[in-house]
């Protein structure tokens, strides 16, 4: 291992631009896994109640009411966003990377890169935030922070239910809200979101000629056609572009771009330390 992880430090080192693609195992790395002991300390009366396994499949809970739903969802949105500080794997790939150009393409909603430091505008988190709740018939483009009603969900739920006047509605129709994660044809993009779209379709431009790596962490075959094949195909078309992957168990690059890529095995956050 200790090779292969000088000579990523090496190729990010000559890199002109550095391009991260950051699925859900960078932030599993940095301690947010969604099952296991994890699970039981923060849902134990969730697991009792409705049999839970784990936070991942517990999100598509078929609760019967909305108190039962939003008392689930606002412990959800809070062990994993609002509990939680910048992990070490994520402070430790922004000092690997901070000095340099970089741009950060992210299905993760966990908002660790911005508790890490990473620059806003360099930041495209594709799938949405924890911290925002939309219109869940998406009557309107305005995405709503969600931290002081989370917040009071918390401190006021009892036996896996709100009270009925917490159920947030959404403040033009009066219909049910949901937090803006993409699960449905009615995800919410609204103006930051584009512009981060547009910013990071502009950094690729700005430096498709150029030495540019992009570095793949902890991403699965979930959503494959946001991050993973991508990068694959910009790699094959532009000849000095680089791929370097990282990933527990699933690091692996096809036959066309095999010259031109680095992929590593093993725990993200022992090998970001030892970069």
């Amino acid at each position: 291992m200790n090779g292969n992880v000088e000579m990523i430090r090496e190729t990010l080192q000559q890199a002109q631009a550095i391009v991260i693609g950051a699925g859900a195992g960078l932030s599993a790395a940095a301690g947010l896994t969604y099952g296991g002991e994890r699970f039981r300390r923060y849902f134990g009366d969730f697991i009792r109640k409705y049999g839970m396994m784990d936070m991942y499949s517990a999100g598509f809970y078929p609760f019967e009411t909305q108190e039962e739903k939003w008392a689930y969802w606002s412990r959800h949105i809070y062990y994993n966003r609002y509990d939680q500080p910048a992990g070490k794997t994520y402070l430790d790939l922004y000092r690997l990377v901070r000095d340099q150009p970089y741009f950060v393409l992210t299905t993760n909603v966990d908002h660790q890169f911005w508790l890490a430091g990473f620059d806003n505008r360099r930041i495209f988190a594709t799938q949405g935030d924890y911290g925002l709740f939309q219109c869940a018939g998406a009557c309107h483009k305005t995405l709503y922070d969600n931290e002081a009603q989370v917040r009071e969900m918390i401190a006021c739920q009892k036996d896996c239910r709100i009270p009925t006047e917490l159920v947030p509605k959404c403040p033009v129709c009066g219909g049910e809200m949901e937090v803006n994660l993409r699960c449905d044809g009615n995800f919410v993009e609204d103006g930051a979101w584009e512009r981060a779209s547009v910013r990071y379709r502009e950094f690729l431009r700005e430096n498709m000629g150029r030495r540019v790596v992009f570095l793949e962490l902890g991403v699965g075959m979930n959503t494959p056609g946001i991050i993973k094949f991508p990068f694959w195909q910009m790699t094959a078309r532009w000849p000095q572009a680089f791929y370097i992957c990282v990933n527990l168990d699933q690091a692996w690059a096809p036959e066309e771009i095999r010259d031109r890529s680095l992929c590593l095995n093993g725990d993200l956050s022992r090998i970001l330390e030892k970069l």
